[in-house]
């Protein structure tokens, strides 16, 4: 039976505690994203020559690629403090003002899912990130008044899965704009076969790249899909994660060749068999195969598109060749038209 998370890049509880475990603490110990990695040293190197707080940064890109690792190894390399919080924990403008007034200088303060801050909170970061300062308004009514604090000259990196859905406002203030982007199979094995080293898992190179090959371009996937095949060497096949094992694994865990697991062939079969290849809405398509909308778009979606299976167009889902062929299906005469 297919685990319904395994493919999920979003992190599971069991995840938390052992990609701690797994994640590297320099530069020199991160595996792909060459160019945003160059890019972070050339700021980072310049901050430092200089003592001064590295430009804000924001890192975008689909779940599970490295954002917050990314963010813990800037804060070593300017030897810097590290503060960690996530967009929905910020509920009201105190609990901004808690955080950043007790920053040092040059310090780290990261917001993991930044899209998802409260309006006035956002507000009140404004300020904060041009001329570290911050208002706060205390009490109510006509005894109200305003207090402005000074803080520590810091760094703010923010990380979203949703760069659409941050504010013009927001986004402007950001010196550091980079996106993260899958990675390549052969990224992907030299981060599985680091993973076993330090899990001490025996795998040979083989069945590392099956491995690689089927972790849809994500780390986190890579890494889980490494515990779940080690689960299954040690009780089926000595402990040993070969090629043949990591195919009996996989399949076991329903994830094919090029990556997809059942949920994913579900998307496609319904877009092809119920609504003859669409358009279709993303509500629509969520309540045909019961799951939610915004799951569909964060977890299943962008991989399927970047395989080229779908494509989002302002009508709704269109399912491609590629899907068609997957299925082994016929292509409708609505399809061959739209594909001309």
């Amino acid at each position: 039976m297919t685990d319904l998370h395994i493919t999920d890049p979003t992190p599971l509880n069991d995840d938390i505690v052992l990609e701690n475990s797994l994640r590297p603490s320099r530069f020199d110990e991160f595996i792909g994203q060459k160019e945003v990695v160059d890019n972070l040293k050339l700021y980072i190197q310049a901050s430092n020559d200089r003592e001064d707080a590295l430009d804000h940064v924001l890192l975008f890109g689909p779940p599970g690629l490295g954002k917050t690792t990314l963010a813990n190894i800037i804060s070593k390399e300017l030897n810097a403090g590290f503060r960690q919080t996530s967009g929905p924990v910020i509920e009201r403008a105190g609990d901004l003002a808690g955080v950043i007034t007790n920053l040092e200088n040059r310090d780290v303060f990261f917001i993991d899912e930044i899209h998802r801050l409260n309006s006035v909170v956002e507000e009140y970061l404004y300020s904060a990130m041009e001329d570290y300062i911050i208002d706060i308004m205390i009490d109510k009514g006509p005894s109200a008044r305003s207090v402005q604090l000074n803080i520590e000259p810091f760094t703010l990196i923010g990380a979203t899965t949703r760069l659409g859905n941050l504010t013009s406002p927001l986004r402007d203030r950001f010196g550091v704009v980079l996106r993260l982007d899958y990675y390549r199979p052969e990224d992907l094995f030299h981060i599985i076969v680091r993973s076993a080293n330090i899990l001490e898992v025996d795998i040979d190179d083989e069945g590392a790249m099956e491995l690689a090959r089927r972790s849809r371009g994500t780390p986190r996937i890579a890494n889980r899909i490494l515990r779940r095949s080690r689960d299954y060497a040690q009780v089926k096949a000595g402990g040993v994660i070969d090629i043949g094992v990591a195919k009996l694994a996989l399949d076991a865990l329903g994830i094919d060749k090029i990556g997809l697991d059942n949920m994913d062939r579900k998307i496609l079969h319904t877009l092809v068999d119920k609504f003859t290849g669409g358009p279709v809405g993303v509500k629509s398509l969520a309540v045909a195969i019961g799951e939610d909308s915004s799951t569909i778009e964060d977890v299943y979606e962008p991989f399927l598109i970047k395989e080229g299976f779908i494509q989002r167009t302002s009508r709704g889902r269109i399912a491609q060749e590629s899907a068609f062929k997957l299925l082994g299906k016929k292509i409708t005469t609505n399809q061959q038209r739209l594909f001309k």
